[in-house]
C-alpha cells in the first residue's frame, strides 16, 4: 500500500470510528469493518430491529469528506458526526423509535 493510500485508509478509519463512537452513544451496534484491498465501512444496526442496518462510508469528493450510505447518498460532512448520526438514527430506526 503506497503511503498516499494508507494515509486515506487513516483518514477514513478515524471519520468512522468518530461517527460509531456518536452512534454507539444513541444505542446503536457499530463496527468497523476493513476488508484488505477494499475501503473501511462502518456497519451500523439497530439492536431493537437488527434488520435496520447499513454500511456507512467515509469518501472525500472535491477536496471536503463526506459520510456516504452504501446506496451512493450522501449523508453529512465527515467533519459533523453528531448531524450524521442523527440522520443515521432517524433512517435506522424502528416504527415509533427516536421520534421528536
Amino acid at each position: 500500500m503506497s503511503d498516499e493510500n494508507a494515509a486515506l485508509a487513516r483518514t477514513r478509519i478515524t471519520y468512522l470510528e468518530s461517527l460509531g463512537d456518536e452512534l454507539r452513544d444513541r444505542g446503536f451496534a457499530v463496527r468497523l469493518t476493513i476488508p484488505q484491498g477494499g475501503p473501511p465501512s462502518l456497519h451500523v444496526v439497530n439492536p431493537r430491529a437488527s434488520a435496520l442496518a447499513e454500511n456507512i462510508l467515509a469518501e472525500t469528493t472535491a477536496g471536503a469528506w463526506w459520510f456516504w450510505w452504501s446506496w451512493a447518498e450522501r449523508i453529512a460532512p465527515a467533519n459533523d458526526p453528531a448531524e450524521a448520526a442523527d440522520r443515521v438514527t432517524r433512517v435506522l430506526a424502528a416504527t415509533g423509535e427516536y421520534s421528536s
